[in-house]
């Protein structure tokens, strides 16, 4: 029973020893972390900001379509796919194709191309190339058109049905 309670001081005495010559070394690595704790939860904040401000200029283009003022619509739908949010890019996207606000087929291709470098899930992107496809189709690319709905149907993709009903 001494030698357990003698053993217990020792251990003791060493995890004391321990820390007194390792003092600075075990204040860097908390001041380490908890620079790390907080510098991730800044960084979530500011997404957070981020995104909330984006959602407010996707609600403001969408007052200026509703408004029939098309041409400032279309110019803060870009700047939100500009921004790359994964939500509201693709929800700006299929604004400015539903209500046909960019005449100019080569810059409509170009913000699918800024789409597509997004990191998406594999079935979305999926859908980003059904979409391209079907405007391809509808600007008489319809090559392209195919190729596209071609890669959809050989990936397997939810989307393949669909894919196959534009081919037909």
């Amino acid at each position: 029973m001494e030698n357990e309670i003698i053993n217990k001081e020792n251990f003791l005495d060493r995890i004391v020893n321990l820390i007194k010559k390792n003092k600075k070394a075990i204040i860097v690595l908390l001041l380490i972390i908890i620079i790390i704790i907080i510098g991730f939860y800044t960084l979530k904040h500011l997404q957070l900001e981020k995104d909330k401000k984006i959602s407010e200029k996707y609600i403001e283009a969408q007052t200026y379509l509703l408004s029939e003022n098309f041409d400032k619509s279309k110019e803060i739908y870009e700047e939100i796919i500009l921004s790359k949010n994964k939500f509201y890019s693709l929800l700006a996207l299929n604004r400015i194709l539903e209500n046909d606000l960019e005449k100019n087929s080569d810059k409509t291709l170009n913000l699918f191309e800024k789409i597509e470098k997004i990191k998406f899930e594999k079935e979305q992107k999926n859908l980003i190339k059904l979409k391209k496809a079907l405007y391809l189709i509808k600007i008489s690319d319809v090559e392209k058109g195919n190729k596209l709905l071609q890669e959809i149907i050989n990936e397997n993709s939810i989307w393949k049905n669909a894919a196959k009903e534009v081919l037909k």
